[in-house]
């Protein structure tokens, strides 16, 4: 297991060059650049400038002239490509990036001022919470009923639950997100819930009890309106996994031998059941932690890795960007590693180093 762990490892080293090398050459191929950025932002405030001065009765001129008659200089546009060091070749910066991540120096964001491991550690601890505990609701109740529904197949409660489940996955999470908002943060009915942030103000001042408190009642909403559509994927699925071992033959030898229902359920079917379950967590919380929850956290202005994100796409703030996407990458393939040495562990009759050679 160890040669095949090592091996594993080797192979993220191509898998995130190819995936950094994809993304920058489609980044770098899509119009409006940071530079066109930059540029659009100062012409705004020039053009705001202008206009001021122009109510005031002023003239619309300074030192060097005015830039809304005589264009930005170019010498402005020079500094901003060495200031975002556009002033190299395409392939040096991108081998200059990948020297930067060996280390894990992601950068600094063009337009935040802020190392992009600082802007990720600020929003980190959003994405942790509102991530961790959907999935935790998730699973505690997606499992215990799903192996509830494979118990009683075919049953009343086994079809109005399917029916319940297939209604949430159906409706979009945002769209859940302001029904919730609507319904309990004040919108038209009730006003139990708080609409934005994940504390209070005055949350330093409360007392331990209290922060846990506050904390829980801003958590409530976002909460629930990201778990809603990953309750039917992961029930139906434990639902199955768990229907297709009930009835395989060790089952029915089991229960010939006088073993009761318990015993075959949790001796022998749930490890079983239970690896497909493994496969699909890594991806799981790749999902929910770092990019499931965008529309959630726009909702709820919740500052988050995923609005981190959307808004680097939006500004083209390249180091944020694809500093973001190496660190996902990264997690991802250690997640998928660690899912596969769960497999050996869970049942260890897979030998994924058989099954390679």
């Amino acid at each position: 297991m160890a040669a095949y762990t090592l091996r594993r490892l080797l192979l993220m080293i191509p898998t995130l060059l190819g995936i950094l090398l994809l993304n920058f050459i489609i980044v770098q191929a899509a119009p409006g650049g940071p530079i066109d950025q930059m540029l659009a932002r100062f012409e705004g405030l020039s053009s705001q400038s202008s206009t001021r001065l122009e109510g005031d009765g002023g003239e619309v001129a300074s030192s060097d002239g005015s830039r809304s008659s005589r264009g930005i200089p170019p010498q402005f546009i020079e500094r901003l490509e060495t200031q975002f060091g556009f002033d190299k070749p395409a392939p040096e910066r991108f081998l200059d990036m990948l020297v930067d991540y060996a280390t894990f120096d992601l950068g600094e964001s063009f337009f935040r001022g802020k190392a992009v491991t600082t802007l990720i550690l600020e929003r980190l601890p959003v994405s942790i919470s509102l991530g961790l505990w959907t999935t935790l609701l998730v699973y505690l109740i997606s499992i215990p009923l799903g192996v509830r529904k494979a118990l009683v197949h075919g049953s009343r409660f086994d079809v109005w639950t399917s029916g319940l489940v297939i209604i949430g996955y159906a409706i979009p999470g945002f769209l859940f997100a302001i029904l919730l908002i609507v319904l309990f943060a004040g919108g038209s009915y009730w006003d139990i819930f708080p609409l934005r942030g994940l504390t209070s103000p005055d949350f330093s001042e409360l007392s331990v009890w209290g922060k846990v408190k506050d904390y829980f009642w801003h958590i409530s909403l976002p909460v629930a309106a990201s778990a809603i559509g990953s309750f039917a994927t992961l029930t139906m699925l434990t639902k199955n996994s768990f229907l297709d071992e009930i009835h395989k033959q060790y089952v029915l030898t089991a229960r010939a031998k006088g073993a009761s229902d318990r015993r075959v359920l949790y001796g022998h079917v749930f490890r079983n059941a239970m690896l497909i379950i493994i496969a699909g967590l890594p991806s799981a919380l790749i999902g929910i932690f770092f990019t499931g929850a965008l529309l959630i956290e726009v909702i709820f202005s919740l500052n988050g890795l995923g609005l981190l994100g959307f808004e680097a796409v939006m500004q083209r703030d390249y180091p944020v960007i694809f500093g973001t996407l190496y660190l996902y990458t990264l997690i991802g393939l250690i997640l998928k590693l660690i899912s596969d040495l769960t497999y050996v562990w869970v049942d260890p009759r897979i030998d994924f180093e058989t099954r390679e050679s």
